[in-house]
């Protein structure tokens, strides 16, 4: 019999790569399944990027990187946060890691001791909770419901706080839910942490320029100067510019914990691949131009999902301001049974039935910690992501 370390029980696979492979399953059978399970860009990655990850191998940039990532890059990030933020930032501010999750990886690890509480807004991103619980720390999720626009309050988190929180992670705009938070709102929450003087935060950017109409992107640093010492911020290349193979996010925040961040690097991956730096040093310097094309295709994407999913009886879907999600409520569909036969009594029932009789994937709330909801990824072209989108309808007409 084989036993493992007690940090491989506390954790496991989440349900967007469970769902994937039962979408691909499918599709190894013959299946025309639409998948709108996974948060990734169908766009192409910026062909300057890709120019620049070639160069830099023919002019032979292919040994161990720097641990904390290069200089130049270092440098980029440092000067673009501090410019759009207004805040003093230096290179040996900022840590380059191994994607966005890295970067989540090495904050949780460098603060959060065992028995040591992590607030985390839900719905929310299964990755923190994974994060916290292979660390031994206690995952604690405030409810921020639909009719909060899913944004954390600040008598929730004020509640929330005892002596055992070390660290809350926020993210706006939100995966699952879309919900960009207004300078306000930072600016209250940022009234509660002030109180609360062992707590950190990790403010989790990596959605920051997928913002739809008159909404504006602020992050709790820009807001409140006076807590860069208790403040990391994470951002990358992955969603913005759609380099998620790549693998390079980054984390800015106090040297001290940046310090701490890096040993964890170290310990576990090391430097990032220095071609995925060349690219992404090339994305954040070259053109920025199509980015609007890419968030206007976004906006329109969403716009049309939402326009046939709000005529679907049983689903009552929020209007998101950012990022490329929809997460739409389904309790009127529940204690319905589909003409396959399944009774749906729970999210997981409901998109494991989408999923196997009417060929498309998506997510249930379960996994982002509220129930009963869906997440559709609107990461795909139009005519896929309308065609989903029409399925789901034609299902939901089914239960009635």
């Amino acid at each position: 019999m084989q036993h493992f370390a007690p940090r491989i029980g506390r954790t496991a696979l989440a349900a967007t790569f469970a769902m994937a492979a039962r979408a691909r399953a499918l599709r190894d059978e013959g299946k025309d399944v639409i998948s709108l399970s996974l948060g990734e860009p169908d766009f192409p990655t910026p062909a300057h990027a890709v120019e620049a990850a070639h160069a830099a191998a023919l002019r032979g940039e292919t040994k161990y990187p720097p641990l904390a990532g290069t200089e130049a890059l270092r440098a980029r990030v440092a000067a673009r946060f501090a410019a759009e933020h207004g805040v003093a930032t230096r290179p040996q501010d900022v840590l380059i890691t191994n994607g966005g999750k890295q970067g989540i990886f090495n904050v949780v690890m460098s603060l959060v001791a065992a028995g040591e509480e992590v607030l985390i807004p839900a719905p929310a991103w299964a990755g923190y909770e994974q994060t916290v619980k292979f660390a031994g720390g206690a995952p604690v999720f405030l409810p921020c419901p639909a009719e909060a626009g899913f944004l954390l309050q600040p008598e929730t988190l004020a509640h929330a706080i005892t002596p055992r929180a070390k660290l809350l992670i926020l993210n706006y705009p939100s995966n699952p839910s879309g919900a960009v938070m207004p300078a306000a709102g930072l600016e209250s929450l940022a009234a509660v942490i002030r109180r609360h003087p062992q707590l950190w935060v990790l403010s989790d950017d990596i959605y920051e320029r997928l913002i739809f109409g008159g909404a504006a992107h602020h992050t709790l640093l820009g807001v409140a100067p006076d807590l860069r010492e208790r403040v990391v911020t994470l951002s990358g290349v992955s969603k913005t510019y759609a380099m998620t193979g790549w693998r390079l996010g980054w984390c800015v925040g106090p040297a001290p914990l940046i310090a701490a961040a890096t040993i964890v690097q170290a310990t576990a991956t090391s430097g990032v691949c220095s071609l995925s730096q060349a690219a992404a040093l090339a994305a954040l310097t070259g053109p920025q131009e199509f980015l609007a094309e890419r968030v206007a295709a976004y906006e329109q994407r969403r716009d049309a999902a939402m326009a046939i999913l709000s005529q679907c009886r049983g689903l009552a879907c929020p209007r998101p301001e950012g990022a490329f999600y929809l997460f739409p409520a389904i309790a009127g569909c529940l204690g319905k049974t589909t003409p396959g036969g399944r009774e749906l009594a729970s999210d997981d029932d409901f998109a494991m039935a989408l999923l196997e009789e009417a060929l498309v994937a998506v997510v249930p709330g379960s996994a982002f910690a509220m129930s009963p909801h869906i997440r559709i990824s609107t990461a795909s072209a139009l005519p896929q992501l309308e065609e989903a989108c029409r399925r789901i309808a034609r299902f939901c007409a089914s239960l009635f």
